[in-house]
């Protein structure tokens, strides 16, 4: 296994350790633990990505996990925010939806033989929302508006990007069987 899938697969295992920080007690850090497990998580996503592409180890189980780790813990996270009353419900379905998806999309088109490249919209909407959710967080009461904002912005650029998606791959839903 190459360092960009052990990147990968070191972010899955983190995810359980966040969900612990974040819903359970333990000590009086917790949340700001839980905030430094998801920054590592997420700079681990950052980082495989650059080092698979600068080094040619991009492999299909990368292809196949490296998304996968993403939709897990940015999932897991959401729904942390939501048990703790961080982020309206309706606005963790309409990121999740768009997640599923896009990932059913992706299915049909890799059953076609085609693979569908992120675009620079789905980019910054993982940035937003990575973002937003270390805002929420950190639950910081003086940028309490700026963390509203990013919250907006990301759930915007969801359904931008989602339609976006769409729009550029609609010739993958057409029966070529």
């Amino acid at each position: 296994m190459n360092l960009p899938n052990k990147l990968t697969m070191f972010r899955v295992i983190l995810i359980p350790f966040f969900v612990v920080f974040m819903l359970v007690d333990i000590t009086l850090y917790d949340k700001w633990i839980a905030l430094g497990i998801f920054i590592i998580a997420s700079l681990t996503d950052l980082l495989d990505g650059k080092i698979a592409r600068k080094y040619n180890l991009v492999t299909n189980f990368g292809k196949f996990m490296d998304p996968l780790a993403d939709k897990l813990l940015v999932c897991s996270a959401l729904i942390c925010l939501v048990a703790l009353s961080k982020i309206p419900a309706w606005m963790v379905i309409v990121i999740i939806a768009r997640e599923f998806i896009i990932s059913g999309f992706r299915l049909i088109a890799s059953d076609n033989g085609v693979v569908i490249a992120a675009s620079y919209w789905g980019k910054f909407k993982t940035t937003f929302q990575m973002v937003m959710i270390c805002l929420m967080i950190a639950d910081i009461t003086a940028i309490s508006v700026i963390t509203a904002v990013v919250m907006w912005v990301a759930v915007v650029l969801t359904v931008v990007s989602l339609i976006d998606y769409l729009v550029k791959n609609k010739d993958v839903m057409k029966d070529t069987k």
